[in-house]
């Protein structure tokens, strides 16, 4: 699986979470990251394409994940966001919605959430927009739009029913 199946580029270790280690926070890196702890926060890569986190069996994120390119044979409690590739292998178990560009998955690997298909075009504005605040002030417009459909379809009920009574 590690070795020549996986179809990423042998990247150098550059940080390491230790299989007896537990980081509790938020982790920001750049290069790559190898899990074989837990991770109870955010994890973050630099805006680098060739950064990279391997979440290796045994391995726990309890937090959102933001990196371009993701491999993960372990568990994630949280999002998933990978602006460019995503590996899940055989025993890779995901609670929370993944977002990529590209994906791989393994048979025995398994989601608990949506798959969500972000060019990586879209992926960029999406991070812009929220690093702008704009996407913050959007998503009560949408609410409200809701809502506004949830009146209108309550509307219609009411005179549907009043039409069934006639």
């Amino acid at each position: 699986m590690w070795g020549s199946s996986s179809k990423f580029k042998s990247a150098k270790l550059d940080t390491m979470v230790g299989p007896n280690t537990e980081v509790r926070g938020d982790v920001v890196f750049e290069g790559c990251l190898h899990v074989d702890g837990v991770v109870k926060g955010n994890i973050t890569a630099k805006d680098t394409e060739s950064s990279m986190l391997t979440l290796n069996r045994g391995g726990r994120v309890e937090g959102e994940i933001h990196v371009p390119n993701l491999l993960i044979d372990g568990e994630v409690e949280g999002d998933v966001y990978a602006s460019n590739r995503v590996e899940l292998s055989t025993h890779a178990e995901v609670s929370g919605n993944v977002y990529y560009n590209l994906l791989e998955m393994a048979m025995g690997a398994s989601i608990n959430g949506n798959l969500v298909h972000r060019p990586r075009s879209e992926m960029r504005l999406l991070e812009h927009q929220a690093e702008d605040g704009e996407l913050e002030r959007e998503q009560p417009a949408q609410e409200a739009e809701g809502a506004t459909a949830d009146e209108k379809s309550d509307k219609a009920d009411s005179a549907n029913s009043a039409k069934s009574t006639k």
